[in-house]
């Protein structure tokens, strides 16, 4: 048999526009790509900016919708808060009665006494409860006069100046929950 050689093959790619080295001799460099060429390459860079403006719209969105999120959350914490205190601060009456029958009952005869421990404990309970709720007693008895926490029903005529512009008894106790005032203590001031 006779030693035979393959032919060698070269390939051309005749394809211009796609050819990396643009150097060959007898090469125009001048020339245009294929008009569908050219389409395709326009409507891939359309295709492009489009999506870039979904992807802006869609991050502004995402970002409103976070901080509208976030937003609701606060608005509904303080209307929750809000109704708590609304809530709190009517059970602070039957607070004032439970204090009015417990005075009425220590001025009144021994008969009355088993009463008065059953209100007491019913009393006790009940502030024991605002105190979990985080409900606490302002103490204004015998504290100088705050406009912010004390209502003044009216003043008294002292003889020690050191009881000048100071609560000298209390007509209804002040309440408050957490730093915010539920109710302002109603107070007699000492005046000079």
């Amino acid at each position: 048999m006779s030693d035979k050689q393959e032919p060698q093959v070269r390939v051309v790619d005749r394809r211009w526009w796609a050819r990396t080295d643009a150097s060959e001799p007898g090469e125009d460099t001048g020339a245009r790509k294929p008009s569908y060429v050219e389409d395709l390459e326009r409507q891939l860079a359309d295709k492009t900016a489009q999506l870039q403006t979904y992807l802006t719209d869609h991050r502004r969105a995402l970002d409103e919708f976070e901080q509208v999120k976030g937003r609701i959350r606060r608005d509904t914490s303080r209307e929750v808060e809000r109704g708590k205190r609304s809530v709190l601060a009517e059970f602070l009456e039957v607070l004032d009665n439970l204090d009015r029958a417990i005075a009425a009952a220590t001025t009144s005869s021994n008969a009355d006494q088993a009463l008065l421990k059953g209100v007491q404990l019913v009393r006790d309970q009940f502030l024991a409860k605002l105190r979990g709720l985080g409900v606490t007693r302002l103490d204004a008895l015998g504290q100088p006069f705050d406009a912010a926490r004390h209502e003044a029903v009216s003043t008294t005529p002292v003889t020690d100046p050191a009881q000048d512009g100071t609560v000298v008894a209390v007509v209804t106790e002040g309440y408050a929950i957490g730093d915010e005032l539920l109710r302002p203590a109603s107070v007699v001031v000492g005046k000079m």
